[in-house]
């Protein structure tokens, strides 16, 4: 796994009345801070790539659908230079995934519906000076191709 990322398995607790899943909380190994929340959806086949930030830290997860996060790690003095991890994530496998600084992110909805994104940054998003510096999904920069993999 890429050098700073961390992954919590989420559990969904049902009753007859309908289920609660807890994404994040305070008290967690893995929680830094908190800067916000917000929703973000992705349609089938499309793919919402690739970018990074230089100060805040993302913490993810699918609450409906299906995506396929990708990670890339270009830091010069990571010890998993030029490593990249997929993590399905979503209804079929709830989990958070903690995205470090300075790590390339995106994903794919892999669902035949629309996914429903929550992302928990640990900053504010700064509307004239934001924290997003981007690459083309399908670019030479980040060595990683998003067509499906039969077989």
């Amino acid at each position: 796994m890429i050098h700073g990322v961390k992954t919590k398995a989420l559990k969904v607790i049902p009753d007859e009345r309908g289920r609660v899943m807890e994404i994040l909380r305070a008290d967690d190994a893995l929680f830094l801070k908190f800067g916000q929340v917000y929703i973000t959806t992705t349609y089938p086949q499309v793919v919402k790539a690739w970018h990074y930030h230089k100060v805040q830290t993302d913490h993810i997860v699918a609450i409906h659908g299906m995506i396929k996060l990708v990670l890339y790690d270009p830091r010069e003095t990571s010890p998993t230079r030029g490593e990249i991890n997929e993590f399905y994530i979503g209804v079929h496998n709830p989990l958070l995934v903690q995205v470090p600084n300075m790590i390339y992110h995106g994903w794919k909805c892999i669902s035949e519906e629309e996914a429903i994104i929550v992302n928990i940054p640990t900053d504010v998003y700064i509307y004239d000076r934001p924290d997003e510096y981007r690459l083309p999904p399908h670019g030479k920069d980040v060595p990683y191709d998003w067509s499906r993999k039969d077989g």
